[in-house]
């Protein structure tokens, strides 16, 4: 089975669900407490063994390049600081050098064309798709669980996660067939279906592993929902020939396009951090107990 070594992670969106916060700062590089976003996100890839990042972007999104770089200044500084931990840090998230690619989709027509832009890099072998909005706090990580049934199964893979009932309509939703324990056959997606309608409570968390064949589908894929090019429908059309499972990961998702999702993912962190997490835990019962009081 091909070893999945290259992920998409299309940046290109304007964040416009959370302005006026993103007016001149990449929504990607929001800080989720002591880290941008995106760095939750290649970590998770890099966990998973992805060796090659193909960005796809767009205007004003250089600063998620420059992060990814050395930044000798800041580090020579550190270096006369003896800011020997820091150091140490910000070199264990730099990805090794020419490990990443960045691409431009020059126009907003929708994730499918973003995932298509990729295809020249991506080249003949099946990729993971992270769309960076969504940050998942598991262990392993999301997309390892993801590559270790890849390994086994074959075919495609969506990372799926139970949501209740009464919020289906908010969510793509899989269509089941079958299940093997976390793992789910699937014969269909269904994108924010009615409560009684909905064939499932399993909604796509943003995680994907997809064969190649999907690029011959987006190149010819007409527009969609909202006049874009939709991934969601270049994958139901690849459905018909290959299998598609759901994993059921364990783990939690966070979605950091949203001002409510961004603020529950950078408390998430916060508490849960392995140095300040206690600290952050006082932090907010003092907060809480002065807006109470």
């Amino acid at each position: 089975m091909t070893r999945i070594r290259k992920a998409v992670l299309p940046v290109a969106g304007l964040g416009t669900r959370v302005l006026p916060a993103t007016k001149s700062v990449p929504k990607e590089m929001l800080p989720v407490f002591d880290r941008p976003a995106i760095q939750y996100v290649v970590n998770e890839a890099l966990e998973a063994g992805i060796e090659h990042f193909v960005f796809v972007t767009g205007r004003n999104k250089g600063a998620i390049e420059d992060h990814f770089d050395r930044a000798y200044e800041l580090e020579a500084s550190l270096h006369q600081k003896n800011k020997a931990n820091i150091l140490k840090e910000l070199e264990a998230e730099r990805p090794p050098a020419g490990s990443m690619s960045f691409v431009r989709q020059q126009a907003p027509l929708g994730l499918g064309h973003a995932v298509w832009c990729a295809r020249d890099v991506i080249g003949n072998e099946p990729f993971a798709i992270l769309l960076p909005d969504v940050i998942v706090k598991a262990s392993p990580s999301c997309l390892a669980q993801m590559t270790a049934i890849h390994a086994e199964k074959g075919g495609n893979i969506i990372a799926v996660e139970a949501v209740p009932w009464d919020k289906v309509d908010q969510y793509g939703i899989v269509t089941p067939e079958s299940r093997e324990n976390r793992t789910v056959r699937m014969s269909g997606m269904v994108e924010k279906p009615a409560r009684d309608a909905a064939p499932s409570n399993l909604s796509i968390t943003g995680r994907y592993i997809l064969q190649p064949e999907i690029f011959e589908i987006l190149e010819k894929q007409g527009k969609g929902a909202g006049g874009e090019i939709q991934l969601t429908d270049a994958m139901a059309k690849l459905m018909q020939e290959q299998d598609f499972f759901a994993l059921e990961y364990e783990g939690k998702s966070y979605d950091c396009g949203s001002k409510q999702g961004y603020l529950r993912a950078f408390l998430q962190f916060a508490l849960s951090h392995e140095d300040e997490g206690s600290a952050s835990l006082e932090t907010v019962r003092r907060v809480l107990d002065e807006n109470s009081a």
